[in-house]
């Protein structure tokens, strides 16, 4: 079966990946991509259609953006100074 993979997607983008479903492995949201032996997808780190991924890789992105602003205020609050 065809899936859309988002584990990657900010560093990879969006990949279409062709994995197997196997029930006995135990989780209903769990695939092994065909191409890569032991390579699991769980989760939100698949979907069935690109337009499901790309609505997670944008809340992804956002996730990302407002991670790096907070690092960024830190950073610019950080002083070297004496007595601080």
């Amino acid at each position: 079966m065809k899936v859309f993979v988002t584990i990657r997607a900010l560093t990879k983008g969006i990949e279409e990946r062709e994995v197997k479903f196997d029930p006995v492995l135990g989780a209903p949201r769990m695939v092994e991509d065909s191409a890569f032996i032991s390579t699991y997808y769980y989760g939100n780190e698949w979907h069935h259609n690109r337009e499901d991924a790309v609505v997670r890789a944008e809340q992804m992105r956002l996730a990302k953006i407002a991670s790096l602003r907070k690092q960024i205020a830190k950073l610019e609050a950080l002083s070297f100074e004496e007595g601080t």
